[in-house]
């Protein structure tokens, strides 16, 4: 698999109106089998799935396994605004991880992850024309990471490059003759950073309870921005810059802090449940096309369709059972289920973006008994609040493939 192949992605999700303004829609890093379960993984440590929520994790692989994870979806999107009702489909490659051991207590990890996702296309009758809207691209990060432990705390750190394009483009037909397009691009080449820490404590042989806390540092986001004029016609096209600039000052992200608990059993049966909390400070998060140019970037002087951002908080719940860790095939798969709540970072003519999910899906054993196919199935529920503006319903079909090695095994020749 190719950078571009992942980088490709983006095209291939549903279109959604919402994902227009910032950033786009943003992901949680969270892998198929954390997906099932909400998208929990502050403090989750098994050592034989990978999590890149917290890199703190990564310390808890063996100095023998190797683990490699590739993750996609399928997404069917029921829209309504007012008594206008509209359905679509998307989907595509969603990540790729890997995990492996680097001494006997540190662990590292790579791998590419979305961190947001645009997609857009809607119109309407203007006088003596028509206007569209379309969008298109987002935020990939290419990330390498490592974790170490000692006794019952681990630390670890990922470094991720961000790279992609995100693409607003309005175009303008007028009822004579002709049409203009006004496109603005932004182009992210830039860095980003996560550091994790977990804490587990041994109540038996069978039970045990983690912590685990995340953060990232609010930074200022590097690339360039364009906005171009074109002027359409069947013979020629004229392209015209109109504003070229840095990013660097005027874009920015936000710190973020993470938390969760979570508690395991395993004896006959296994089971683990987990409760996290996500905090993103969007609301001090520059972004230079909300505000008015050469003015302080207040809340006073904002200017863009009546939209700002929130802070993004998200609460998510939920765990699995195997009900029988060596019983027949049924009873060695693993249930998973959980829930979430967002509230979004984005604010829309004084209406917040709101989200609530229901997940659930299965853990398939191989044969040989180690790796795992994870399928799992979800219904999300997109609007904002108090008026809706335009409610979407997903349904979101994951598909994972954790493949668990013994690659660092060597075996002994008689």
């Amino acid at each position: 698999m190719t950078v571009a192949a992942i980088a490709g992605m983006h095209a291939q999700n549903v279109t959604t109106p919402y994902s227009m303004y910032g950033y786009g829609i943003l992901g949680d890093r969270a892998t198929s089998m954390q997906r099932q379960m909400g998208s929990v993984g502050y403090a989750m440590n098994s050592g034989r799935q990978i999590n890149v929520m917290n890199p703190a994790s990564y310390a808890a692989i063996d100095s023998l396994t190797f683990l490699f994870d590739m993750g996609a979806d399928v997404t069917l999107l029921w829209q309504k605004e007012g008594s206008v009702k509209q359905r679509s489909t998307g989907g595509g490659l969603d990540y790729i991880t890997m995990q492996f051991p680097i001494t006997k207590y540190l662990g590292g990890s790579v791998g590419l992850l979305p961190y947001s996702s645009v997609g857009y296309a809607f119109g309407k009758d203007i006088k003596y024309g028509a206007m569209e809207n379309q969008g298109s691209g987002g935020i990939t990060q290419a990330y390498i990471g490592v974790g170490g432990k000692f006794k019952g705390f681990s630390l670890g750190a990922n470094v991720a490059y961000s790279f992609g394009n995100i693409i607003n483009d309005v175009y303008a037909t007028p009822s004579s003759t002709g049409q203009s397009l006004v496109e603005h691009v932004m182009q992210i080449r830039d860095w980003d950073l996560v550091i994790g820490a977990q804490y587990t404590a041994k109540f038996s042989r069978t039970d045990r309870m983690a912590v685990g806390v995340t953060f990232t540092p609010k930074k200022s986001l590097h690339g360039k921005t364009w906005v171009t004029a074109q002027e359409l016609s069947q013979n020629t096209t004229t392209i015209d810059t109109v504003a070229l600039s840095n990013m660097g000052g005027k874009y920015y992200t936000p710190m973020s802090v993470g938390a969760g608990i979570s508690y395991r059993h395993e004896r006959i049966s296994s089971w683990m449940v987990e409760a996290d909390i996500s905090y993103q400070e969007w609301s001090k998060a520059l972004y230079s096309p909300l505000y008015k140019e050469g003015l302080e970037h207040t809340p006073d002087n904002m200017v863009f369709q009546g939209m700002k951002f929130n802070n993004r908080t998200r609460y998510a719940v939920g765990g699995e059972i195997v009900p029988k860790v060596r019983g027949n095939y049924l009873e060695r798969m693993a249930y998973r289920a959980g829930v979430y709540y967002t509230d979004d970072y984005l604010n829309i003519r004084g209406n917040r973006l709101r989200e609530f999910g229901v997940t659930c899906g299965f853990g398939f054993n191989t044969p040989e008994g180690k790796t795992m196919i994870n399928l799992g199935l979800e219904w999300k529920r997109r609007a904002a609040h108090p008026q809706s503006l335009i409610t979407e319903n997903y349904f979101n079909i994951t598909l994972g493939i954790n493949v668990n090695e013994l690659w660092f095994w060597q075996r002994r020749i008689k």
